[in-house]
């Protein structure tokens, strides 16, 4: 997924008819403009996480500080994006194949991906844990257990950055030429 560097062209058939250019027009409907808003949301939890943990990298001395400004926007980035994930793939999904078939392969492809950002996302949830509790019982290796939260953070922003792009080239022009929502 992260290796990705776009999808097949006959996958972008609706956003060549509307581009990324025209996503903030009015005719965008609500929908459409909320999916982006959610994925922007995603895209700002994990920079604020990402800087959270370069700093912490940087001067690892207040492991205390960094749990207390992490686990927070972790909690609900890891919460927020599970459930976006079950609403797509148990509702939306569905519904997009119907609508347009010749998507499926690309629908396909952004389910599977929910498989896979599923997996970064419970490595997340156990770094977060080891944290937390190396925190809350004063462990010698917090500063350890932090360092592998960074990092799972960081191996999991990338393949989770290349499907919000993905996913919107393939919905969002979906969304807004027919109508949905």
């Amino acid at each position: 997924m992260a290796s990705r560097t776009g999808l097949p062209a006959d996958w972008l058939y609706l956003r060549d008819r509307f581009p990324r250019s025209r996503w903030s027009e009015p005719s965008l409907g609500p929908t459409a403009a909320h999916w982006l808003q959610m994925h922007q949301g995603f895209r700002a939890q994990g920079a604020r996480m990402t800087g959270l943990t370069d700093r912490f990298r940087a001067d690892p001395a207040d492991p205390h500080g960094l749990h207390q400004a992490l686990i927070p926007t972790l909690q609900a980035f890891l919460q927020h994006l599970d459930g976006h994930h079950r609403v797509e793939s148990g509702h939306y999904f569905p519904a997009f194949r119907r609508m347009e078939p010749r998507i499926g392969e690309g629908i396909d492809l952004l389910d599977r991906d929910h498989d896979a950002v599923h997996a970064h996302l419970e490595a997340m949830l156990e770094a977060g844990r080891a944290f937390h509790l190396a925190v809350a019982t004063a462990a010698p290796d917090a500063p350890g257990a932090a360092l592998r939260l960074a990092d799972a953070i960081e191996a999991a922003l990338a393949p989770l950055t290349r499907h919000l792009d993905d996913e919107e080239d393939i919905v969002i022009p979906l969304i807004a030429l027919r109508g949905v929502g």
